[in-house]
């Protein structure tokens, strides 16, 4: 019969083992469904190696094939234009040329420093993913398998970091001040802030900071913005009065937070805005949205950049030049220029 044709001949599984697996840090990251997983994380310019394993399910039986390769794929797929993947990173590496097995075999690879210009992302209408897939060639059905991992990106901003401030009002009704102790925030910062009010002459029942995430997918005629109201958080109930200053502090860590990402691959976009809203006694709703740019903060930086600042205050130590150290981060790099 014409099934048990096929039947007949070799089958075989793929895996594929990382070099550094036992003590390689996973991370959970959300997958398409929403569900959160563990995969193993990665930085820009690191190593990816491992080894692809064959493993034959008939010993002694041959497998014929055109070939074994091991890709390393870095790809948008945007889900309105499902199957069109935009690649950013595609690396092949032949492990086997065309042949056959007659038993079970392991093929080392490795990518050296490989780029990884974007962090993994899966929002509303797009998902940025990494992935190893290793391909066994055969003439009838490729045996393939996938192993996704997760890229974190990094950021330092030792620049200024300049307040938010300012002035919103209603003329004759309402008029406040605000400020947000910075524009950039990590991902584990604390927003402090406060609200001040000079003028109020509407009966002000509520207010609260939203957090909004806004995902912008796709070019021109095609573009869609996704709004997702990340955190609420209640910073007034009842009515202020002229003069009343209200601090903010709210807390980045407890909430699912990706870092701004601006136009990635001119594909999409993710921003993250402060939204103060006051609303009334008759429910009429009054807003000022503010962009907030969110980042990365690495323990990897962390510590480099901790170790840098020892030597570098070390060697300062004991010098008249004090405005050279007066900031960590002119010796560390002084330092690293060495």
């Amino acid at each position: 019969c014409y099934m048990s044709f096929f039947g007949f001949g070799q089958s075989a599984e793929l895996e594929l083992v990382l070099s550094d697996a036992e003590s390689r840090r996973r991370v959970e990251h959300k997958t398409e469904e929403g569900k959160k997983e563990k995969y193993f994380l990665f930085y820009d310019g690191e190593t990816v190696s491992g080894r692809v394993v064959l493993a034959l399910k008939h010993p002694n039986k041959r497998l014929e094939h055109q070939g074994i390769k091991v890709e390393f794929i870095g790809q948008i797929e945007l889900y309105y234009d499902r199957g069109n993947h935009h690649e950013f990173v595609s690396l092949v590496k032949d492990l086997a040329r065309p042949g056959e097995f007659t038993q079970s075999q392991t093929f080392d690879f490795e990518f050296t420093h490989v780029e990884k210009p974007y962090e993994s992302y899966t929002g509303q209408n797009v998902k940025l993913r990494y992935f190893l897939r290793a391909t066994v060639s055969r003439r009838l059905n490729d045996v393939v398998k996938e192993m996704d991992i997760v890229v974190h990106t990094l950021s330092t901003y030792p620049e200024l970091n300049s307040s938010i401030k300012m002035e919103v009002g209603i003329e004759d009704c309402l008029h406040i001040e605000f400020e947000y102790n910075k524009s950039k925030y990590h991902l584990k910062d604390v927003i402090v802030g406060k609200i001040y009010f000079l003028l109020v002459r509407i009966k002000i029942k509520h207010m609260e900071i939203d957090i909004i995430k806004r995902e912008t997918t796709g070019t021109g005629p095609n573009v869609y913005h996704e709004n997702d109201t990340i955190a609420k958080y209640e910073i007034m109930d009842g009515a202020p009065v002229r003069g009343e200053s209200i601090p903010i502090r709210l807390f980045l860590a407890g909430y699912e937070l990706t870092p701004t990402m601006r136009d990635i691959n001119k594909k999409f976009s993710v921003r993250y805005y402060l939204n103060l809203v006051l609303i009334d006694e008759e429910e009429r709703r009054y807003f000022k949205q503010q962009e907030v740019v969110l980042w990365r903060k690495g323990d990897i930086v962390r510590k480099s950049m901790s170790h840098q600042a020892a030597i570098a205050s070390q060697r300062f130590e004991g010098t008249s030049s004090h405005t050279e150290a007066k900031t960590p981060s002119q010796p560390a790099e002084n330092n690293s220029r060495q």
